[in-house]
């Protein structure tokens, strides 16, 4: 941070990123060298063979190549390691030492070429090992210089062009962008930014049909995370050091604000029958929460066994069985199904794998043992899911008798309204009533199928005023404060401890952002340090005590001015930047219309040290929550794990059955804590 100019452009990697990667190629360099020497002696430089004269030149040619890459990678991987994040004065020289290193790539491309003829055409009677090496050598000449290139595909950066240069009279560092040129160019580098961004989502999903709605889709979220990334010049290891650094900082602050606390409240201990009685219900609506993800989620928690059930019951065909609506031809999902819930076929009314952006997959289903007509609604599993995550912008959801501003995220609501059509207009929930008419309506779902399900609940909450919805881990920024309050009287939502996607709204990335920024700028550490401890911390623990991130005798009005190119480049009204150096100030006011989590929250976390071996035993404590409690992201190894809808289902099945688990693989897999 920033990201180096060299050639004439900025690239998608700072100065200080040389360090792990020249490390490598210095290693790889030194081994080659030794070797090419090794056989140099061995032979005297005499060889006895055809194409003499061309081998010793290649041989002495490469010793002399190979040096001066060595040396120039020793320059650049000692230059690379000083300064800090925030300070590139120490590594001004990384550019040149880079000219350097990318003219010697033009010997060794010679070199490369020099050994492939004499390889093919002059190497016959010469001793096979000496062949080898050469050839060898040659190989790995070409192997680095396609990585070189896949490198430099890699780290470039098409927002990259030179920024302009402040005037000479103003501060180094400063540019005033009140005034008309500035607001100019920053209003130019947004929208290329947008443009940009959508140009890599209609890549990456290629695949998919590029019609109208799928048009509008990679616009509004190009718009979203081009607006994100626009006011900042991040490159991808900074922030992970942040990262990194932040995890470190949330550790220390929960220590000191829990010294050596153990809290004393396992499944065990005396706890609400409200919450007991939740909980039983949460952990019965899992199952088929998990169900909806079909056959993947099915040999994913039963790696062993799952494959051997579902071979024989893929190919049967069963339509006439159930009604079930396209993308499960071989019939595997529906197995699966049957397999977790414990259903017959008889009991499933409509079963739906239809899968578009906002329109995603479900099932109806009688469940006799809770007296239910039951909505699962399944979790993102497809590029078009993630699309559908992705609009996250507001959408106005106007709901009879809620009071307040109604609005929700924008591609849940359309992927609600897309169900609540197909349950009502089609008659889905008529044929299920008419079964069992004495039934209640549950709704439930995992991940970006708990958030659908929360909003079909709302929406349905007044044609079925005793229904219930029980929502999995769902993302956090889902609905407006109102909508809310108004879904606390029938919506219950489940997280596990750190689970990352609760979390996760436009504020909340907005603030980790900042946070980021504010622990990089205050770092006195170089890059690869943080890195290094990082690592280490995340995998072996250790005391966060030991990783010091302030800098001493730093003002700390110099804190909350941004880095943009080389030069700090100052964005007097970016949300991000505004008084970096205090988390409560005015300014940090929300630029992003705020939005909560649904329903009663129900947070399970685990009781003990958050750090254990692989074979102790875990306990869980539950209880409830509010949605303020998650108005940030923890940084966490298990901020994708505790995610998981099969974890979800552990930590419920160990709640209610009052039995702990093991976190080793082979005690889950022959547990029945893991069979859904």
């Amino acid at each position: 941070m920033p990201g180096i100019v060299v050639f004439g452009r900025r690239w998608g990697i700072a100065s200080d990123d040389l360090v792990f990667p020249g490390s490598f190629e210095l290693f790889v360099r030194v081994l080659w060298w030794i070797g090419t020497m090794i056989l140099f002696t061995y032979h005297k430089g005499n060889f006895d063979c055809n194409g003499r004269g061309v081998l010793h030149s290649y041989l002495v040619g490469l010793l002399v190549v190979l040096a001066l890459i060595i040396l120039s990678l020793c320059a650049t991987v000692y230059v690379s390691a000083q300064g800090t994040i925030t300070n590139p004065g120490p590594r001004r020289s990384i550019p040149a030492l880079l000219y350097l290193r990318a003219l010697l790539y033009i010997p060794e491309l010679v070199w490369a070429c020099l050994g492939a003829v004499w390889v093919s055409d002059d190497s016959q009677g010469c001793d096979p090992a000496t062949v080898g090496v050469v050839t060898t050598a040659v190989v790995a000449s070409w192997i680095i210089l396609l990585f070189t290139g896949l490198g430099v595909v890699f780290v470039f950066d098409p927002l990259g062009n030179p920024r302009p240069k402040p005037a000479a009279m103003e501060p180094l560092g400063v540019r005033d962008l009140e005034s008309n040129e500035g607001t100019q160019f920053l209003s130019t580098a947004r929208s290329l930014a947008i443009k940009v961004w959508e140009s890599r989502l209609r890549l990456l999903c290629c695949c998919l049909p590029q019609d109208e709605s799928h048009r509008a889709a990679f616009s509004s979220i190009a718009q979203l995370v081009g607006g994100f990334f626009s006011d900042t010049d991040l490159v991808p290891s900074d922030i992970a050091a942040g990262l990194a650094l932040l995890h470190q900082e949330q550790d220390k602050m929960a220590q000191s604000r829990y010294p050596d606390v153990m809290v004393d409240h396992s499944p065990s201990s005396p706890i609400g029958e409200d919450l007991e009685t939740e909980l039983e219900k949460a952990a019965h609506c899992m199952q088929f929460a998990a169900a909806a993800y079909g056959w993947p989620m099915y040999i994913y928690s039963n790696p062993l066994t799952g494959p051997c059930k579902l071979s024989g019951d893929c190919c049967r065909s069963r339509a006439a069985e159930y009604d079930i609506v396209g993308g499960d031809h071989l019939g595997c999902h529906f197995s699966s199904m049957l397999h977790s819930t414990g259903l017959q076929y008889r009991d499933f009314i409509h079963v739906s794998f239809h899968n578009q952006i906002y329109e995603i997959p479900f099932f109806v289903a009688l469940d006799h043992k809770r007296e239910a007509v039951l909505v699962a609604v399944r979790g993102t599993l497809s590029q078009k899911d993630i699309l559908t995550d992705l609009s996250a912008e507001c959408e106005n959801l106007p709901i009879e008798g809620v009071l307040g501003a109604c609005y929700a995220h924008k591609g849940i609501c359309q992927a609600a309204g897309y169900i609540y059509k197909k349950l009502v207009n089609d008659g889905i929930l008529n044929q299920a009533f008419s079964i069992a008419p004495e039934y209640k309506l549950v709704i439930t779902g995992h991940s970006l199928g708990a958030g659908t399900a929360s909003l079909l609940a709302i929406l349905l909450r007044n044609s079925f005023p005793t229904l219930q919805c029980y929502s999995f881990s769902p993302p956090g920024g889902l609905l407006s404060k109102a909508l809310a309050e108004y879904s606390k009287d029938f919506v219950v939502t489940v997280v596990l401890g750190k689970d990352l996607v609760p979390r996760l709204s436009i504020p909340n990335m907005e603030d980790l952002k900042r946070r980021i920024l504010k622990i990089v700028s205050n770092c006195n550490k170089p890059k690869y340090r943080i890195l290094l401890q990082g690592c280490w911390y995340e995998v072996f623990g250790g005391d966060p005590d030991d990783f010091p991130t302030e800098m001493d005798n730093r003002r700390e009005e110099e804190l909350s001015q941004p880095l943009l190119g080389e030069e700090s480049l100052m964005i007097r009204h970016s949300s991000s930047y505004q008084s970096l150096a205090s988390d409560d100030s005015p300014a940090h006011t929300a630029t992003h219309l705020p939005l909560f989590l649904p329903g009663r929250i129900l947070h399970i976390t685990e009781d003990g040290p958050s750090r254990r071996s692989c074979f102790s035993q875990v306990r869980y404590r539950a209880d409830w929550s509010n949605e303020m409690a998650f108005r940030s992201v923890l940084i966490s190894p298990r901020m994708l794990a505790d995610h998981m809808p099969d974890a979800v289902l552990r930590a419920l099945n160990s709640l209610t059955s009052d039995r702990p688990f093991s976190l080793c693989p082979s005690s889950l897999n022959n547990s029945q804590q893991n069979t859904i």
